[in-house]
Order: C-alpha cells, then sequence, then structure tokens
C-alpha cells in the first residue's frame, strides 16, 4: 500500500504536468489538418503557412534556456503555471486574430508558452527519480503528451469540418485553463535547487550552453536536432497534405489515415521506456529505431505517383491502405526520441537536470525551427514527395553522426557508464 501511495505522491502531478506536453502537440499539430483552409483564410500558399508555423519552432527553441534556468532557480510549479498563462493567451490570439501578421504572432506567443511543457514533467522526473527509472517515466510523460496528436487528428479534422480551424485553437485555450486549475492543485511548490537563487543569470546561460556543447552531448544533440523535426514535419505539416493532395483522399479520411501513427506516437515511448529497463542497450534502440524511421519515409514518398515502388507494382500509386502501414511503422520508430532525454540525464546530476534537459528539448526544437522552412523550399522545388524524401535523408544522416560520436570507444568512463544504465 506504501508502494502504491508512493507511487499516486510523484506519478499524479507527472501526469498533470504531461497533460500540458499534450496540448502542446495539439497546438502545434493543428495545422497538418487544416493546411488547405488555414492557407486560404490567410491568403497565404502553403509554403508560406510553413513559414509561419516555424515561428512557432523558434519561439519554442528560443525558449528553451529560458525556461531550463527557471526551473531549476524557481521551480516547476510557478513556470508551469506561468506557462499556461501564456498559451491561454497564445491560442485565444490564434482564435479570434486576422491575417498573417496576426497569425504569426499568435504562433510566437504559442511557442514561448509552450516552450517549457515537456521540460516541466521531465525536470520534476528527473529531480525526483533515480536515473533508471527515469527512462521508465520518460517515456509515459511522452506518452501521455503524445496525446494531443490524437486529438489533432481525426476528432480535430472534424472540428475543422463542421466550426473552421480557428475553433481548434479556441479548445485549445480553453484546455489550458482547466489544466492549469489542475496543475495549481496537484503540483507541490518545490524549491529552487541549492545555490541557483544566488547564481547570475548569465552565468546559468552560459551553463546550459557549455552542458549542450560538453562532448559527451554531442552526439545526442545531432540526433535531437533532426529527430523531432522529421516527426513533427510528417505529423504536424506535410502528413495532411500527402494524403489530401497526393493519395487523393478527404481530410477526415487522412485524420484517419494518420490516426494509427498518432496511437504508436503515443504507445511507442511508453514501450521503449519499458524495454530501456528491462533489456537496457539505450544507444542501439536509439540508432535502430531512427534509422528504420529514415527508411520509412523513403519507402513512403516511394509509393506516391510514379514513385519507384509504384512503377515496380504496376501501380499509378500504391494504395493508400500502403501510407497508413509505413506511417504507423515511422510512428512506432521514431517513437524512441524520448532515450535521448534519459541518455543526457544519465550523463548529469540532478541538481543540473534542468539545464541538461534544457539543452536536449533546445536542439528538438531548434532542429523543427531550422528545417520546418527549409521543407517549404524544397516542396516548391519538387514537391510534398521531394519533402517526404528531404525529411528521410536528414534523419538517415543524423543517426549515423549519432552512432559515430557515441562510440563507447570515443567516449570517457562515465558516458559508459550512462549508456549501460
Amino acid at each position: 500500500m506504501s508502494v502504491l501511495q508512493g507511487t499516486a505522491a510523484f506519478g499524479a502531478p507527472l501526469l498533470v504536468l504531461a497533460l500540458g506536453h499534450m496540448l502542446s502537440n495539439m497546438v502545434r499539430t493543428l495545422p497538418a489538418m487544416a493546411t488547405d483552409v488555414m492557407a486560404l483564410d490567410l491568403s497565404v500558399s502553403a509554403e508560406a503557412l510553413a513559414s509561419l508555423t516555424g515561428a512557432y519552432h523558434f519561439a519554442f527553441a528560443a525558449g528553451q534556456i529560458p525556461v531550463g534556468v527557471a526551473l531549476d532557480r524557481y521551480g516547476v510549479r510557478t513556470v508551469s503555471l506561468t506557462l499556461f498563462t501564456i498559451v491561454t493567451i497564445g491560442a485565444a490570439l490564434a482564435a479570434v486574430i486576422g491575417g498573417a501578421t496576426g497569425f504569426l504572432m499568435a504562433q510566437i506567443v504559442l511557442g514561448i508558452g509552450c516552450c517549457g511543457m515537456l521540460l516541466c514533467p521531465m525536470t520534476l522526473a528527473a529531480k525526483m527519480l533515480t536515473p533508471a527509472k527515469f527512462g521508465l517515466w520518460s517515456g509515459l510523460i511522452q506518452g501521455v503528451g503524445n496525446c494531443g496528436m490524437l486529438l489533432s487528428a481525426s476528432p480535430l479534422a472534424w472540428l475543422i469540418e463542421t466550426s473552421g480551424w480557428r475553433a481548434g485553437y479556441a479548445a485549445a485555450a480553453m484546455a489550458s485553463i482547466v489544466v492549469a486549475g489542475l496543475v495549481f492543485l496537484l503540483v507541490p511548490n518545490t524549491p529552487p535547487e541549492r545555490g541557483a537563487e544566488h547564481a547570475t543569470l548569465r552565468a546559468e546561460v552560459r551553463e546550459v550552453v557549455r552542458i549542450g556543447v560538453s562532448t559527451r552531448m554531442r552526439g545526442i544533440i545531432i540526433l535531437a536536432l533532426a529527430s523531432f523535426a522529421v516527426m513533427i514535419g510528417i505529423r504536424g505539416l506535410w502528413g495532411g497534405p500527402w494524403l489530401m493532395d497526393i493519395k487523393g483522399v478527404s481530410r477526415v479520411e487522412a485524420g484517419n489515415v494518420l490516426m494509427p501513427m498518432t496511437v504508436a506516437l503515443v504507445i511507442g515511448p511508453i514501450a521503449f521506456g519499458m524495454l530501456d529497463r528491462r533489456i537496457g542497450h539505450r544507444r542501439a534502440l536509439i540508432t535502430t529505431g531512427h534509422a528504420i524511421a529514415g527508411v520509412m519515409l523513403l519507402l513512403l514518398a516511394m509509393g506516391g505517383p510514379d514513385g519507384l515502388l509504384s512503377n515496380l507494382l504496376g501501380h499509378a500509386r500504391l494504395p493508400v491502405t500502403f501510407d497508413t502501414a509505413v506511417l504507423f511503422a515511422f510512428g512506432a520508430t521514431i517513437a524512441v526520441q524520448p532515450l535521448l532525454f534519459a541518455m543526457g540525464r544519465s550523463i548529469f546530476s540532478p541538481d543540473k537536470a534542468g539545464k541538461a534537459l534544457a539543452a536536449i528539448n533546445f536542439a528538438f526544437f531548434a532542429g523543427a525551427a531550422i528545417f520546418q522552412p527549409v521543407t517549404g523550399v524544397v516542396s516548391t522545388l519538387w514537391g510534398t514527395a521531394g519533402v517526404i524524401v528531404f525529411l528521410g535523408l536528414l534523419v538517415l544522416a543524423c543517426t549515423l553522426v549519432f552512432a559515430v560520436l557515441t562510440r563507447p570507444a570515443r567516449t570517457d568512463g562515465e558516458a559508459r557508464r550512462a549508456e549501460l544504465s
């Protein structure tokens, strides 16, 4: 009974904070289900919309270091409630403000508000749990958070079809208020780390940067730059256009096709967390998962009009059931990415947990901020199929670099122990 009570004592706050990450995922993947109507309403092209939504990721990435510092300085509860306030404002702006400039402003505000929604539960878990347990709980947090992409698949496609894309942001604003109330009630007001209140802000920012560029973190950071960019590129922007414009399905049908992949993104992190706990080999799991994900994207493009697989099988394009299966496999394998947090967490002591996780999360979203506008350019030159191929090659290249930089022979003893933890 005491074990159950102890689990509930830290489990309930972690899961409530993970709801913030779920909301963040819903907000950033909404455009995938509404690219056409949003572009029409805002009077921009799909490629320009990619740049506008990329502002979310730039703001998100820019907020990582300040939030990482604030978490160690002011505690998780205070930072989380501040972020929910900003998200509510940003979602309300997106729901009512008009024009491309107004939407850009709303994306920036949302990016700032959402930037710490994953860091908050991850930091609380890092401070409360051992490195061995952190891998499992980081997967659980990511799995709960990825439920936001379930909401932005078929349910959100239906809401957009019936009430317009702005209704999705209005729903996000209301959800933000509800979850903030739960955080206020259930998340403890943890004290700041000893000495954090005396350190200068400049010194703490320098420490986050130092952690991020350290030798032991370079492989993790490089793969993180591609991992989330590729996942959100498919699920958050180009998956819908690929299915609707290239494969010819309706909006709701596209949501149904994306649903299995999204389920895999919810279950996958939990499964990989359990595998990490049971069998170890964290580095091998990360490398294999990302490599398979990259191959799946190349296969997806080959099944399009005049694609290699389509031609070999004598089809103008492969049926959408092929896309469903390949996208599911992509989601199931790219879901290994939370283990990058666990790998980075195992390198540093708990007093540096917020900064270490902030450095990794910065890389995740800096990659999305950099590569999402690039996909708009790629789309202009080579179409949506070109974007899919580009994202597949990107994750394969960064996986290779990760595998080389994290080889045990090239790391020191502490890093080797981290890989086995």
